[in-house]
C-alpha cells in the first residue's frame, strides 16, 4: 500500500516540476491488483485538499483527485473573530450595525461545559427544604407498650418506631443545600458558549431598544410573529425593564424578559431566539472582560 502511495507522490512532484508524468495505472506489486485512476480510497487524511480546480488540470494526477466536491462553510465557528451584525427594532427598521466581540460571541462550542453549568444552576436553585422526623422528634409517649415476656408478641420498647403507624422515618431527608461548586471561569465560559451557539445558529438579534408604545399584548404577539422560525423568545434589556413591555409579555408563555444582569445559560437554552439590546450587549461584554475576583 505504501509503495502505491510513494509512486503517486513521485508523479505529483514530477508534474509540479514540469517533467513528463507517467500516465499508466499504478500497480501494487504486493497484491498485483490495479488501482483505479479515479481515487485512492486509503488517502483519508484531512490535510489533503479534495477540491477540483480548473487551473490545476494536468498538474495533479487523477489518482489524487476525488470526483466529489466538498462544500466549504461560509464561516468557521470558534475562531474568536469579531462579528458585525445589523441592529433593528420591533418595527424591523434599520438602526445601523454593531460589532460583537469575538472572545464572547465566537468561542468554540463545548457541550461538556454547558452540561456542567446547567447542572450547577439547577442544583443551586433547589430549595432543599425537605424534612422528616426522627425518633426523638415524633410526638408520642416513651412508655414501654407492654411487658417484655409472656404476651406472645414481638418485644417493643416504644410505639414511635418506624414500623408503627405514625412513627418516625429512619434515614430520611433533612434540610440541606444541594449546591455544587463550580469555578467562576467555567461559569463565564458557559455563558460565552451559549451566546456563541445562538450567534452560530443565526438566532441572536440585536435591537436598538425594547420600548413599545402601549401595554397591549397583541402588539408583542404581532412582533414575534414577524420573526421567522421563532417558537420561544428571550428579551434581554441592558437596564430596567420597560413597564409596558413587562405588562405586554406577562400573559405570553413563549416570551420572557430579563435584565442583562440576570442573563444565564439555562434561560438561553430554554429559548430558541435571543433578542438583546445594544446596552445589554455592551454590559455582557464588559462583564466578560472584568477580572475575576478570587
Amino acid at each position: 500500500m505504501w509503495g502505491v502511495t510513494r509512486q503517486a507522490f513521485r508523479r505529483l512532484a514530477k508534474s509540479a516540476a514540469g517533467a513528463p508524468v507517467d500516465r499508466r495505472p499504478i500497480v501494487n506489486h504486493w497484491t498485483s491488483q490495479k488501482f483505479e485512476k479515479q481515487s485512492l480510497p486509503f488517502i483519508t487524511s484531512k490535510s489533503f485538499c479534495t477540491y477540483e480546480s480548473q487551473t490545476a488540470e494536468g498538474l495533479i494526477p487523477p489518482e489524487l483527485l476525488k470526483g466529489k466536491t466538498i462544500l466549504k462553510p461560509d464561516r468557521v465557528i470558534g475562531k474568536y473573530r469579531d462579528l458585525v451584525t445589523g441592529v433593528t427594532n420591533f418595527q424591523n427598521e434599520d438602526k445601523g450595525y454593531m460589532v460583537l466581540a469575538g472572545d464572547v460571541f465566537d468561542v468554540p462550542i463545548r457541550k461538556d461545559i454547558i452540561h456542567r453549568v446547567v447542572r450547577w444552576q439547577l442544583a443551586k436553585r433547589q430549595q432543599g427544604t425537605h424534612s422528616t422526623k426522627t425518633l426523638s422528634e415524633v410526638s408520642g409517649t416513651g412508655k414501654k407498650p407492654y411487658k417484655q415476656k409472656g404476651t406472645g408478641r414481638a418485644r417493643h420498647g416504644t410505639l414511635r418506631g418506624p414500623q408503627f403507624r405514625g412513627g418516625c422515618t429512619m434515614h430520611g431527608p433533612k434540610p440541606r443545600s444541594h449546591a455544587i461548586k463550580l469555578q467562576k471561569k467555567v461559569r463565564r465560559l458557559g455563558l460565552k458558549i451559549a451566546l456563541s451557539a445562538r450567534v452560530a445558529e443565526g438566532k441572536l438579534l440585536v435591537f436598538e431598544d425594547l420600548t413599545i408604545p402601549t401595554h397591549k399584548t397583541k402588539n408583542v404577539v404581532n412582533y414575534v410573529s414577524l420573526m421567522e422560525g421563532t417558537k420561544k423568545v428571550l428579551l434581554v434589556n441592558g437596564g430596567d425593564i420597560d413597564k409596558n413591555l413587562k405588562l405586554a409579555t406577562k400573559n405570553l408563555h413563549y416570551v420572557n424578559v430579563l435584565p442583562s444582569i440576570g442573563l444565564n445559560v439555562y434561560s438561553i437554552l430554554q429559548h430558541d431566539t435571543l433578542v438583546m439590546t445594544r446596552d445589554a450587549v455592551d454590559t455582557i461584554v464588559t462583564r466578560m472582560h472584568t477580572r475575576i475576583n478570587r
